[in-house]
């Protein structure tokens, strides 16, 4: 009995510290994001190394700022449903060919209607027929009413102005900055017209120089003020240094923030 009795207190002990210890050391629930983002990047191909680069460093943002990012690497998933879970879309590098009718007609929702921001590099100016696909109309008049022409193959240095310097996505950006080596698109005409520049690339810079110019107006980063979402288009984004550049991460975190509404 003496044992029994000896056995039912030490359990009771036993049970009270496992009691005691699951209410002090509980596990901590998991943080609310800020936001989430969705990012639509290449797959492959010669900007590998640069969605490579993006991805480490908006990792690293996304973890020192409380926000969540997917990829997808096609327009397959794009919809309504998909689209309203997300505040910001990057589109990194993806062009705006291959999307299907459902994909463009959400996407065309997404922006119009302002249920999300935008953020789109390089590739999503290639406006025009490419690869068998036809000209997208409204992504053009999005972007200004451009179509791609030329780019410099042998890609260039250049000296980049910043035009609309109160901008918030060029907060804390340095009236001029260098880019190493870009391609630097032509485009038939340039968009200033229609959307707000908020930077342009100083042709005469060139290093080396190059006959593929634009003839003086040549916007590289720019806004479509006509939209309800906020967007911004940054034409840099083909070599995975610009991850070295300080010019290029501030613009990019200014987008970010700026273009979630955060």
């Amino acid at each position: 009995m003496k044992k029994t009795i000896i056995s039912h207190l030490a359990f009771g002990s036993l049970l009270i510290c496992f009691l005691v210890s699951t209410s002090v050391f509980s596990y901590p629930q998991a943080k609310k994001p800020r936001f989430r983002v969705v990012a639509m990047t290449e797959a492959g191909g010669i900007h590998a190394p640069f969605v490579a680069a993006a991805k480490v460093w908006l990792k690293k943002l996304a973890d020192e700022n409380n926000f969540t990012i997917d990829y997808i690497e096609n327009a397959e998933p794009v919809n309504d449903a998909f689209l309203s879970k997300y505040q910001l879309f990057i589109q990194l590098n993806f062009p705006p060919y291959m999307w299907s009718d459902t994909a463009k007609a959400a996407f065309r929702k997404y922006i119009t209607e302002g249920k999300g921001g935008w953020v789109g590099f390089h590739h999503a100016s290639l406006l025009g027929e490419f690869d068998g696909y036809a000209m997208w109309p409204w992504f053009s008049e999005f972007l200004g009413g451009i179509r791609y022409k030329n780019y410099i193959a042998s890609f260039a240095k250049a000296t980049v102005h910043v035009d609309a310097k109160n901008h918030p996505c060029m907060k804390g950006v340095p009236a001029s900055f260098d880019v190493q080596t870009e391609e630097w698109y032509t485009y038939d005409k340039s968009p200033r017209p229609n959307v707000k520049v908020l930077a342009t690339v100083d042709e005469s810079t060139y290093s080396p120089n190059s006959d593929i110019k634009m003839g003086g107006d040549h916007p590289v980063i720019w806004s479509n003020e006509h939209m309800k979402a906020r967007n911004v288009y940054i034409f840099m984004g083909h070599h995975p240094n610009l991850f070295d550049n300080d010019a290029f991460t501030t613009i990019f975190r200014n987008a970010i923030f700026w273009g979630s509404g955060h």
